[in-house]
């Protein structure tokens, strides 16, 4: 800061990986006839520069005697651990936490040197500082990553893409990839490019509140005679305390979402910044300085292997590389590193090197390891192809450092003012923001095209294609409908107000058809009886029926106690309690449900589950009939990426189903109560040997186990003389959807013969 005496290289460090030059602060500039915050000089009639002036506080704000250049090698350290550890391992590395710690390490100890010596922080210029340091870099890969997805990933994932790095140019990736790590439906998504961005959006939110508070608590302070320091203290200490609280509890009880969250995150750099404050209290005996900088590190470089996927995160795990970079950070402090201290081995010129370039390596390892899993069909690299990956993003790093320290110097050398640090960081965000803004328009008109060519049903008739050899032979090669970019999103929509997610017991029904009609079908359970909605609605519609969806992700309407990942999957069980209830409060004609549960990888494990039974059972003593319907197949692939490929996208018959119904089985048997109907659909599904990703020219599944809206919609002409024969007493149009299609299939047939 301007007029503190201190090395300008300690003032612009700001605790993430480091950005380049051109992107960091000046080392001097002048104070432009600035107000101090009102009152903070004076403190019940006491000169705030008088408050001061002991010791330990003198100590605190005097200039820095020497440059910390192994906190520079702590930034590279934790930078190739997260490298390292990504790209050989997929596991955490405590990496991301080091650079947490720092943050508030260093911006908190900067900031409250401001308050003593100038009364005030000059919030709107340390952000547009921020912005000027961190959004060029990020910027220059977003628009690589918006590249790289375009000519490496398959088209279904492009408008995942494009949202992601919207998301990520704004700063609140974390959020934005919390709300999509929570949605069942999307679980099974490939990571993104720009996955590493959440802990930027973290850092950014953090920016944007820790001034705010410190700036507050210099308030409070001057109000009450309070000194600078001690109130940025007790701020510090009750953001960890509340954040760690925070942090343990939802990680025990969410913890994907606690990963992604700010609030689970902030007590980190609050750490740092208590840290900062403390230090000169907490200095350690020189003999034991040594000891504890090797074991910091020690245990640092050990946190991925010792923690990896094995412990809940953040959550009390996190403790292990806060901690341990927090005793780097204190042997090291006070004095020059001895000759064997953990601190001189830090300081080496090449880690120094490294660490004034870890902000771009950190931004750049992970799309180019994202990018050569996709080249490669790999999951993870070999050691070779690791090293490639690793040499590729350091040279990345260094191109984006070279280009924007030269260009960014040069334009701004003259310009030094908040205004133009805005400008400077914005100009880069903003071509981003146009340019995935242009494709995804792009991506929208594509859809419409083929969604006015998809209303040609001999063009087009999904399922309906088994109703005629003809017009099976005769089915013109045309890309897939729907389009692969946007199969998930439209089809998920269609349904989602009218769903559970898995961390609610909420129960949400909503009605289709005719509302009032004496005739009601219910459909409930999972995603499994969820994907059948588009088929059963155009019958219900038809003939004049109520149809009642009530459905949760991954629960099955079941009378059994259910599991997820691990755990009881309580909100389950609560849902299905309400369900029982709205059912037996409203006596439908019939429920409509999955009668058997298919597995992954074994065909022989399908099987009708004994909670299923119970329910039928307990359906059969309220009068209610019950169509259960055997389950559908699920891929060892995506089927849309497998397409976007032109792969052979077909899954062996028996990697998920049995070789015959077990639901048929168990109906010979006379397992079944007397209200169950069984419905089998898999000789439209499947042939002999293979199930087809595609049928009719429609893209059956949009990821590897669930139909696409128009998939779906397309089997109700063959659903439905399945469903009346179960359904006797339903009432019946005079004309039926078949009846309909019949007349298609003549043309097409009298077409084929002429």
């Amino acid at each position: 800061m301007a007029g503190s005496g201190q090395s300008p290289r300690i003032l612009k460090r700001q605790g993430i990986p480091r950005a380049p030059s051109s992107l960091r602060r000046p080392a001097a500039r002048p104070d432009h006839g600035r107000r101090p915050l009102p009152h903070l000089h004076r403190a019940q009639g006491t000169p705030l520069s008088s408050s001061v002036q002991s010791p330990v506080l003198n100590t605190l704000r005097a200039p820095v005697s020497r440059r910390r250049d192994d906190i520079e090698g702590l930034r590279a350290v934790a930078a190739v651990l997260i490298a390292v550890y990504h790209i050989w391992f997929g596991t955490v590395s405590g990496g991301v936490d080091v650079f947490l710690l720092l943050t508030g390490f260093l911006v908190t100890g900067s900031m409250v040197r401001a308050l003593e010596r100038d009364g005030r922080i000059g919030v709107g210029a340390f952000w547009s500082r921020t912005v000027r340091r961190l959004f060029p870099a990020g910027a220059v890969v977003l628009a690589a990553v918006l590249a790289g997805a375009f000519l490496f990933m398959p088209r279904s994932s492009w408008t995942a893409v494009i949202a992601d790095v919207q998301a990520a140019a704004l700063y609140h990736a974390n959020w934005h990839l919390a709300l999509g790590s929570v949605d069942y439906m999307a679980r099974d998504s490939s990571s993104s490019p720009v996955q590493h961005f959440w802990s930027l959006g973290v850092q950014g939110q953090f920016y944007l509140l820790w001034p705010l508070l410190l700036t507050l608590a210099a308030l409070v302070a001057a109000r009450l005679g309070g000194r600078v320091r001690a109130a940025a203290a007790g701020t510090a200490a009750a953001v960890f305390a509340l954040s760690f609280g925070y942090s343990l509890w939802i990680t025990a009880t969410e913890p994907t979402w606690a990963y992604f969250d700010t609030g689970a995150r902030l007590w980190e750099p609050a750490l740092g910044g208590l840290l900062a404050l403390f230090l000169p209290f907490l200095r350690l005996p020189r003999a034991l300085r040594p000891a504890a900088g090797w074991v910091g590190l020690t245990a640092l470089v050990a946190c991925g292997a010792v923690i990896g996927d094995s412990l809940p995160y953040p959550g009390a795990a996190s403790l292990w590389p806060v901690l341990a970079a927090a005793l780097v950070l204190a042997a090291g402090a006070g004095e020059a590193p001895g000759r064997w201290s953990a601190g001189r081995l830090l300081g080496l010129r090449p880690l120094v090197w490294l660490g004034r370039h870890s902000f771009p390596l950190f931004l750049w390892h992970w799309p180019v390891l994202v990018f050569y899993l996709e080249v490669t069909d790999r999951v993870r690299p070999s050691f070779t192809g690791g090293l490639m990956v690793l040499g590729a993003s350091l040279a990345a790093a260094l191109a984006t450092s070279w280009i924007l320290e030269g260009g960014i110097d040069r334009v701004l050398r003259d310009r030094r003012t908040p205004s133009w640090s805005l400008a400077a960081g914005v100009l880069f965000a903003v071509p981003v923001l146009v340019g995935s803004l242009a494709w995804g328009a792009g991506i929208e008109h594509e859809r419409e095209v083929r969604a006015r060519l998809s209303q040609d049903p001999t063009a087009y008739p999904g399922a309906a294609v088994h109703l005629s050899p003809d017009l099976a032979a005769n089915l013109p090669p045309l890309p897939v409908y729907p389009d692969t970019t946007t199969v998930k999103q439209d089809t998920i929509a269609q349904t989602s107000e009218c769903n559970v997610t898995i961390p609610s017991t909420e129960l949400i029904s909503c009605e289709f058809g005719d509302v009032d009609s004496e005739y009601t079908l219910v459909l409930a359970g999972s995603s499994h009886a969820r994907h059948w909605f588009q088929a059963l609605r155009p019958i219900a519609e038809h003939h004049g029926w109520r149809l009642v969806i009530m459905t949760k992700n991954a629960c099955q309407f079941s009378a059994a106690e259910q599991e997820l990942e691990g755990r009881v999957y309580e909100e389950c069980t609560a849902w299905n309690a309400q369900v029982a209830q709205e059912i037996e409060r409203t006596a439908p004609d019939a429920v409509f449900s999955l009668g058997t549960l298919s597995q992954q990888g074994d065909g022989s494990q399908e099987h009708v589950p004994d909670g299923f039974v119970r329910r039928w059972e307990w359906l059969e003593g309220l009068g209610v009939d019950v169509v259960a319907v055997r389950d559908t197949p699920r891929f060892s692939f995506d089927v849309a990426d497998c397409v976007d490929r032109g792969g052979h996208c077909a899954q062996d018959r028996g990697y998920t189903l049995a070789d015959s119904s077990p639901l048929a089985a168990a109906a010979g048997a006379g397992r079944l109560p007397g209200n169950v109907r069984t419905v089998d659909m898999t000789g439209y599904l499947c042939g002999d040997r293979e199930c087809p990703g595609v049928i009719g020219n429609q893209l059956a599944y949009y990821d590897d186990n669930h139909f696409s809206f128009a998939f779906s919609s397309s089997l109700s002409v063959l659903l439905e003389p399945l469903l009346l024969e179960a359904l006797p007493d339903a009432p019946v149009a005079d004309a039926t959807l078949a009846d309909r299609t019949s007349t298609l299939i003549d043309g097409v047939e009298e077409a084929a013969a002429g």
